[in-house]
């Protein structure tokens, strides 16, 4: 199938050369000589991959991403940033991951290395398509009421299963009994908070904000059935120094108190 290949980029000279040797590839192309123009035809052509002059008038090419993340259709589109210097610092080349560019370009390059760019980012997205594809998560009996469906779901399986975000989750379930939070996560991992939260909510259908309050809400499940341990000894292990705020938010996920939870579901298993 052919690849179709978005071009922002305002120097006409430039984008025509670009279309023209992406043609000559045989990709599908299209033209953008404007952010705003380009943030459209995103959404409304459905490109397999964006390359974007990192210096566009008005919006520049992090403020592209930015939009572009907002949008679910247009949040897992791979994009190429293209430098405007030769020698971009290591503040600018981080940035642009943190705003999410799938790859960096600095001028000049060779068309070798451009195509080896497209062919990188096209192969990245074709692997995770094809993986979210044949993906098939594990159900549980629907006969089952919620409460008990909790109890049967082992903590450290609560976490998804996602090649791209594999190191993320693997950080969560090492540490999710501390205090960490989301901008923690995004910085270790080069993301800006905001990029991540678009792409993890995108491709598992929550924030990374709610797996890491999820992975702890499954752990002091745990603890409550388990142990006879008090709820602020509970509350301290699962990642919550503040017992009144782990009471708060336990009870957004179960409508009642940790001790009633326990008390309620042990007479049950009796």
């Amino acid at each position: 199938m052919v690849k179709k290949i978005l071009v922002i980029e305002h120097i006409s000279e430039a984008r025509n050369q670009f279309l023209e040797f992406l043609k000559v590839e045989g990709f599908d192309t299209v033209g953008s000589e404007n952010a705003f123009v380009g943030i459209h035809k995103a959404l409304h052509e459905s490109p397999d991959l964006i390359i974007c002059n990192m210096m566009m008038p008005r919006l520049d090419g992090n403020q592209i991403l930015t939009t572009l993340h907002q949008h679910s259709s247009t949040a897992t589109i791979p994009v190429i940033l293209i430098g405007a210097r030769a020698n971009p610092t290591p503040t600018e080349y981080r940035k642009a991951m943190e705003f999410g560019a799938d790859y960096f370009l600095s001028q000049p390059f060779t068309l070798d290395e451009l195509f080896r760019a497209i062919a990188i980012c096209l192969e990245k997205r074709a692997s995770l398509k094809h993986y979210y594809a044949g993906m098939q998560f594990k159900q549980i009996p629907e006969s089952l009421d919620a409460d008990n469906k909790d109890i049967l779901v082992s903590p450290n399986s609560i976490l998804p299963s996602v090649p791209k975000f594999k190191e993320i989750f693997d950080f969560i379930e090492a540490n999710y009994d501390r205090q960490i939070n989301l901008s923690e996560v995004a910085r270790k991992f080069g993301y800006s908070p905001t990029y991540l939260t678009s792409l993890v909510r995108t491709m598992t259908g929550k924030t990374l904000y709610s797996w890491i309050i999820e992975r702890r809400m499954a752990e002091a499940r745990s603890l409550l059935l388990k142990t006879e341990k008090p709820v602020n000894y509970i509350a301290t292990k699962v990642g919550y120094p503040d017992t009144g705020h782990f009471i708060r938010q336990f009870r957004q996920f179960y409508n009642t108190t940790p001790k009633m939870w326990r008390n309620m579901h042990r007479s049950i298993s009796c």
